[in-house]
């Protein structure tokens, strides 16, 4: 049977109006899947024992679910996410001085086999569909009230996965917890991260998107790139530079690179001249993350005196440079380590 989260209102109202219900049903069963996220149709309680019936006998209302909590010295929650099929994906809840952060995932496992994450080198499981995306974030609201006394104030999506190869799913869940249908977020509260799939980049500027774009460079150098991102190969740096001048003349919003300081890797003066140079073609920023080890990794983490270097030279060139220092990297749950360690 169908999961009935997979259903757009439009189809459900055809479904109520075929079996001689009212249309307003429709909208009814919507909020309480959506904005309630119940998990049998019994708990839907504003329509009458006939329609759950009915409900129950055409469609099945499978949930993820919260499988195990991880909690860091820094505050920083990790949770395990069992989806209806028993695969896992994680999600990560940040506090910081003004704003709880949820960050999420589209994917399980990753198509791409980024040489500094530990996701890229679990493979390719799946792609999760607009409701395994939508209920991360409402189960971590749940748990952002509880916690915090507070709801989420802003969504990152850059769990597990490559959300632009995940495309119609992502967006569809985004519009959903945008929605006043769903948790009624503005966009601009919205962060996704791409490792830089430009034909994707380019229909997101046709779709006038409203949320944050974040891409996560690593080096301007391609050759380097090429060896860290399998994706350069078909993605380089040209190819990026075009999507991203095209995003910004279509939305102006301007876009943010991650960029990961690795030791003795692409930590030189040499790298930030070069990551200086791409940024010329767009109003951009730079967050500049730590490195966090994984197993088995062939990096390590910068010296401070190439961090304040690296940083102190992009400044110079008018730049705006963020320095993110990880959370949660005692459980595993910090940039690049998510990888189902633990379930």
């Amino acid at each position: 049977m169908q999961n009935i989260r997979s259903l757009t209102i439009n189809e459900l109202e055809d479904f109520i109006l075929a079996n001689n219900e009212k249309k307003f049903r429709a909208k009814q069963i919507f909020e309480w899947i959506w904005k309630k996220n119940v998990n049998t149709f019994s708990e839907i309680t504003s329509i009458s024992k006939e329609l759950r019936s009915l409900l129950e006998l055409n469609f099945t209302l499978k949930s993820v679910v919260i499988s195990s909590i991880q909690k860091s010295k820094d505050k920083t929650i990790k949770f395990a996410f069992q989806l209806p099929d028993n695969n896992f994906v994680e999600g990560v809840l940040i506090p910081s001085k003004d704003r709880i952060t949820a960050c999420i995932s589209t994917q399980a496992g990753c198509t791409f086999q980024c040489r500094f994450c530990a996701t890229g080198k679990m493979g390719f499981i799946r792609n999760l569909s607009k409701s395994e995306i939508y209920e991360q974030v409402f189960l971590l609201n749940e748990q952002s009230l509880k916690e915090h006394k507070k709801g989420l104030t802003n969504i990152v999506i850059m769990g597990m996965g490559e959300p632009l190869v995940n495309y119609d799913n992502t967006l569809a869940a985004i519009n959903l917890i945008c929605s006043t249908e769903g948790l009624a977020m503005s966009p601009t509260r919205i962060t996704l991260s791409t490792s830089g799939v430009a034909k994707m980049i380019m229909k997101l500027a046709d779709d006038n998107v409203k949320f944050n774009l974040a891409i996560s460079l690593h080096s301007a150098n391609n050759l380097k790139r090429d060896y860290l991102m399998s994706i350069n190969k078909t993605n380089n740096l040209q190819k990026l530079t075009e999507a991203i001048i095209y995003f910004h003349e279509k939305t102006q919003t301007r876009v943010t690179f991650e960029y990961l300081l690795l030791g003795n890797y692409n930590d030189s003066l040499q790298d930030a001249k070069e990551l200086a140079e791409f940024c010329k073609s767009f109003p951009c920023k730079i967050n500049v993350i730590e490195f966090n080890s994984v197993d088995k990794s062939e990096f390590s983490k910068s010296s401070e005196d190439n961090l304040n270097q690296f940083v102190k030279f992009l400044e110079s060139k008018n730049i705006i440079v963020n320095i993110r220092r990880s959370k949660g990297k005692d459980i595993d749950a910090a940039c690049g380590q998510l990888a189902n360690k633990k379930h």
